[in-house]
């Protein structure tokens, strides 16, 4: 756990997850699931909840970690829609690790023919066991 470790995560983000996501966090907007309301909008697809993101990260670094590690500190910003089927890559880089404490800065990225930077700048700190 040094200065300079690049971790990842990839994963395909499908409707059937978004729905499951949507069932956890009770957030049951149209956005993320109703075609006909989104097509009336001009979107093709429905958009993955921002949130998720959230969760793809936290379990990213939290995979590295390892056991008994702790999320201590979380944040990020949205750069562009996600939508359903699109796969996406989380990246981190250790910037830090002081009195057991990893600061990382992250990423996450739409892999594929339509790349681009989803969330970004983004952040993470995690206490080590």
């Amino acid at each position: 756990m040094t200065t300079g470790t690049e971790i990842s995560l990839e994963r395909t983000v499908e409707l059937a997850d978004m729905v499951a996501y949507a069932g956890a966090t009770w957030d049951w907007h149209r956005l993320h699931y109703d075609s006909a309301w989104l097509a009336e909008r001009g979107l093709d697809r429905p958009v993955v909840d921002g949130q998720l993101f959230g969760a793809l990260l936290a379990e990213m670094v939290l995979d590295w970690a390892g056991p008994g590690a702790t999320l201590s500190a979380l944040s990020f910003r949205f750069n562009s829609f996600v939508f359903a089927g699109e796969r996406v890559r989380c990246a981190g880089r250790v910037t830090s690790v002081e009195d057991g404490v990893a600061t990382l800065e992250c990423r996450v990225e739409v892999v594929g023919d339509q790349a681009r930077v989803a969330v970004a700048p983004a952040a993470a700190q995690v206490r080590l066991r």
